[in-house]
């Protein structure tokens, strides 16, 4: 029995970087239609539940209600069995149902943070994710369609590594126990309070460890780019002192806030490396928001792993499938007979 799980978070692309910086607003009703069309091609590749977590907008039952005119989805369609708290950790414990339900693969409509929570819970099952946040450098822009397709043949065995990947992520530590983590980036900051959850502010930036970093990123993991691109199978990382120093860098820090950054140090991080010495008070921002406050006399550190959730290629796992045959002959026609009737 194939089976994706559909993680629509209704806060997504919706924080203050819209009021500080141009981050674009995705609304719910945009994230609906982009559920519409996931769901369309599950159906088409021959997926036979659903598991969705529940939201204050009803993205995924809005779905459902908005395709029942003209087609009845031959899927079985089932809330995760959560409460319901409006908050991010609704992402984390609707992961959590489907992975003890031994789900195939959890789409996630969001950006980094809403995929950080996601991974804390999801454990082996592999993410699709779809961007709809602000810096979304962990999440892709991949239609609706497309994302449906290979995560139904994901769920179908009918793909698997390299389409199927490992990443890597940030241990949080604080005073040598493990407190949080992070998928791209952990900043410290010169805060004593979380405050605001995003940062825009490159003044209280002082330090910044990420698992990746590219040029073309939008946050602060584009200040790695532009030092040393690392990539997203690159077994390495990076931590950055920000201050005063003989580099200076222009980076987008969020969108269309390009901004001097000074760089006084930075060193290329390896595989189980951990990065020790911060003491508070301070803030760390994980992946774009600010999660832990770190007291007067206590001590932050950060270790690289290759632990992080298996993520999919949508490209290389509709390749994958292809080859194996998935749409093509008797067996690939109907699994669309539904359609045809309708039609």
């Amino acid at each position: 029995m194939a089976s994706v799980g559909i993680i629509a978070n209704p806060a997504s692309g919706k924080d203050i970087r819209r009021l500080v910086a141009y981050g674009i607003c995705f609304d719910n009703l945009e994230k609906v239609n982009i559920v519409k069309r996931c769901l369309l091609a599950l159906a088409a590749t021959g997926v036979d539940r659903v598991m969705y977590m529940p939201d204050y907008y009803g993205i995924v039952p809005r779905a459902v209600e908005g395709l029942s005119k003209d087609h009845q989805l031959p899927i079985d369609i089932v809330e995760a069995d959560i409460e319901m708290t409006g908050t991010q950790i609704d992402s984390a414990h609707a992961a959590l149902k489907m992975n003890q339900a031994g789900i195939g693969c959890i789409i996630t409509l969001g950006g980094d943070g809403t995929n950080r929570m996601v991974a804390k819970n999801c454990g082996d099952i592999p993410l699709l994710p779809i961007s709809t946040g602000t810096n979304n450098v962990f999440p892709q822009m991949v239609e609706g369609t497309i994302a449906g397709l290979a995560a139904g043949a994901v769920a179908r065995g009918l793909a698997d590594f390299p389409a199927v990947h490992p990443t890597k992520k940030i241990v949080v530590l604080k005073n040598g126990k493990p407190v949080d983590m992070a998928l791209i980036d952990a900043v410290v900051l010169k805060d004593i309070f979380i405050g605001s959850r995003a940062i825009w502010d490159e003044e209280r930036i002082r330090k910044v460890v990420v698992t990746r970093g590219e040029p073309d990123n939008i946050g602060i993991s584009s200040i790695a780019g532009n030092l040393h691109p690392i990539g997203i199978m690159e077994d390495k990382g990076m931590a950055i002192d920000i201050g005063p120093g003989n580099i200076s860098l222009i980076t987008p820090i969020a969108p269309g806030l390009i901004r001097p950054i000074k760089v006084a140090d930075y060193k290329i991080l390896e595989i189980g490396e951990e990065v020790k010495g911060e003491t508070g008070p301070l803030v760390i921002a994980l992946d774009g928001e600010r999660e832990v406050e770190v007291g007067e006399g206590e001590e932050a550190s950060f270790k690289l792993t290759f632990d992080g959730p298996r993520v999919v290629d949508p490209r290389q796992a509709l390749r994958q499938a292809v080859a194996k045959g998935y749409s093509q002959g008797e067996q690939a026609l109907g699994k669309l007979h539904w359609l045809k009737e309708e039609n």
